[in-house]
C-alpha cells in the first residue's frame, strides 16, 4: 500500500486543470511552497501541495518544485505532451499511488482526441488509476470525484483531520 498520492490532471493547454483546483479549493489557487489545507467537506481536511502549472509546460522538473520531505499528497496539473512521461515516472519512482484525471475533451478542445503518445496503456500498465472525463461541462462532478477519492484514500492512511464546525 502506497503511502503517498498523486491526483493529476491531465490536459491539452486550456483543458481546464487550473479550473478544476480552484473548484476544489473554492478559490483561485496557484503553486506554493508549502502545504495547504484541502477541505474535502465541512469538517474534514488534509494537507496538500498543489503544483497548479504544469511542469511540463513550466519547463522544470516536478521533484524542483516539490518540498522535501516530500509531501504525501501532490495535487499536480500535467500537460498532454510527450515529456509528461517524465513527470510521471519521477511520482512512480518515488512510490506514489497515481490518479490521473484526463480532460479529454478538455475545455478548449474542440473534441476528444486519440491518445497518439499511448498514455492511457502507459499510465495503466504502471499500476494507475485512470479517469477520463469532459473538460468542457460543469466541472462539479469530476470535482466531487477527486474530493471523495482523496477523502477515502486519506481516511484510510490516518491523515484526515476533523474539526466540527461550531
Amino acid at each position: 500500500m502506497a503511502d503517498r498520492l498523486l491526483v493529476a490532471v491531465l490536459g491539452n493547454r486550456n483543458s481546464g486543470k487550473s479550473t478544476t483546483w480552484n473548484r476544489l479549493f473554492d478559490a483561485t489557487v496557484k503553486t506554493g511552497k508549502y502545504q495547504r489545507p484541502l477541505y474535502l467537506n465541512r469538517a474534514q481536511s488534509v494537507e496538500v501541495f498543489l503544483v497548479s502549472g504544469s511542469p511540463e509546460e513550466r519547463e522544470l522538473e516536478v521533484g524542483d518544485i516539490l518540498t522535501e520531505p516530500l509531501p504525501q499528497i501532490v495535487l499536480c496539473s500535467t500537460q498532454y505532451r510527450d515529456d509528461v512521461k517524465e513527470t510521471f515516472d519521477y511520482f512512480f519512482a518515488k512510490g506514489y499511488e497515481v490518479f490521473v484525471q484526463w480532460l479529454n475533451p478538455g475545455h478548449s478542445d474542440p473534441e476528444r482526441y486519440t491518445d497518439t503518445l499511448g498514455l492511457q496503456d502507459y499510465l495503466l500498465k504502471k499500476g494507475a488509476t485512470l479517469q477520463v472525463r469532459d473538460g468542457r461541462v460543469d466541472p462539479a462532478p469530476r470535482v466531487k470525484e477527486i474530493r471523495q477519492f482523496i477523502l477515502g484514500w486519506a481516511t484510510h492512511r490516518d491523515l484526515v483531520y476533523t474539526e466540527f464546525p461550531v
